[in-house]
């Protein structure tokens, strides 16, 4: 990266807050929480042990998990003790729905899923010093627990009526699909992790998603019932755009943490078209600028909109928190040169083809004209009108305006293929094949 402007920054809470919680609210983190009061006092005394479960219920966790994972840093950062809980047990089963059943995965998939998402929630805590993080499984303590045993020490604190009125569970009660014993039963189990954590590491917060509210009071109230002792819960908001529609989420495809799914190219170019209205809530929730440096690239971009200032920052911060700084630098490297003009032939070859299949593109065999080729990838509709635009001078192939209608293209670029270039904006990727 050429300009420090463009370093990221380091975790760590912002000094002006007199308390985490402070930062937290002024954050826009907490949006339901047991007594407000009482958490500022805790979080302002001596190091608590406190969690946040995620479940294997896919192979990678999603931007909506980040939420968790950077709130649970800067908990930590402010000296308490983290624990983070992968659900071996409650991903065999899954919290319910709005609207349908799980599909419930294999104990083989789930136990895969486990390793990765430990992996990933690893990457964001620290696990040197006096608070230490911890990761744990549900399943160490569920699965030598028998029916009789959970139905008479657990299920025994429940009130069914209490467990109807949760939100997840009333709205399918009264959806076509119904509820299943095992979703209902969710709450349940949930309730049990915190109060095991509880009696094992003396944990005194949970904090989930505003959606998994009833979920997370099932624990305070299991202690409270079974231990007679006061626990806490902190509801994060859940994201939004600015326009009501369910952040991270594009025609039904998360956003994922593994670069294997969204590639740090994606992840870049997804924060890059944050709409202006968002920006200064993104930085306040995904990075960790303090309040005066976010103040300053918020001025900044409204300042010039048109440059963009703010989703360039917020991009390379998250980028940066999950996948590291080279990552983020091939990325903003990639996007530069495919939309500012910079050095095509520059690029590693890897970021270059994960760049390109965010593109329109195609396969095409080696010698394929650059007429056809504009055909294939969707930028004209015809081969009449790909040469009108060759005509035009309006096609660059790799960088180099194409003169002749006849010319071939030949994957020049770093791992063999070709950009294709019809006006200044819209680009195309060309991965080449053997020709028959």
């Amino acid at each position: 990266m050429s300009s420090p402007a463009l370093i990221p920054s380091t975790p760590a809470i912002d000094p002006t807050f007199d308390n985490i919680w402070d930062e937290l609210v002024w954050r826009g983190l907490v949006h339901v929480s047991t007594d407000r009061d009482s958490l500022r006092a805790l979080l302002a005394g001596p190091p608590i042990t406190y969690y946040c479960g995620f479940d294997p219920t896919a192979p990678s966790l999603h931007l909506g998990n980040l939420v968790q994972l950077l709130t649970m840093r800067r908990i930590q950062l402010a000296g308490h003790k983290p624990i983070g809980l992968v659900g071996g047990s409650t991903g065999l089963v899954g919290d319910p729905r709005p609207s349908a059943e799980r599909t419930l995965n294999t104990k083989e998939t789930v136990a895969e899923w486990v390793g990765y998402l430990r992996s990933q929630i690893e990457r964001f805590l620290s696990f040197d010093g006096e608070n230490a993080a911890r990761i744990v499984n549900n399943l160490d303590w569920t699965a030598p627990l028998s029916a009789i045993d959970f139905l008479r020490d657990i299920g025994k604190h429940y009130r069914v009526g209490t467990m109807l009125k949760k939100d997840a569970v009333s709205a399918r009660l009264s959806s076509e699909a119904g509820i299943s014993y095992t979703e209902f039963s969710y709450q349940i189990l949930q309730g049990l992790d915190y109060r095991e954590l509880f009696l094992q590491y003396g944990c005194v917060l949970q904090t989930g998603g505003s959606d998994q509210w009833g979920n997370l009071t099932s624990g305070v109230d299991l202690i409270h019932r079974a231990e007679g002792k006061s626990v806490h819960a902190i509801g994060t908001p859940l994201i939004t755009n600015s326009d009501g529609r369910k952040f991270g989420k594009s025609e039904g495809n998360a956003i994922w943490l593994d670069a294997k799914l969204t590639s740090p190219y994606a992840m870049y170019q997804f924060w890059l078209n944050t709409d202006d209205a968002d920006v200064a809530d993104r930085l306040k929730v995904f990075t960790f600028l303090t309040r005066a440096e976010i103040e300053e690239v918020v001025a900044a971009h409204n300042a010039e909109p048109f440059h963009r200032i703010g989703q360039k920052r917020v991009a390379l911060e998250v980028t940066s928190l999950v996948h590291g700084g080279d990552a983020a630098a091939a990325a903003i490297a990639a996007s530069d040169a495919l939309f500012g003009g910079g050095d095509l032939t520059a690029l590693d070859p890897d970021v270059l083809r994960a760049a390109l299949t965010e593109l329109p593109h195609a396969e095409i065999p080696a010698g394929t004209s650059v007429v056809q080729a504009l055909v294939d990838t969707g930028l004209v509709a015809s081969l009449s009108e790909a040469r009108r635009a060759i005509a035009q001078g309006g096609v660059s192939l790799d960088g180099v305006k194409v003169a002749d209608e006849g010319a071939a293209v030949t994957g020049t670029l770093p791992g063999g293929v070709s950009v294709l270039r019809r006006g200044k904006k819209t680009l195309a990727g060309l991965f080449l094949s053997q020709a028959p």
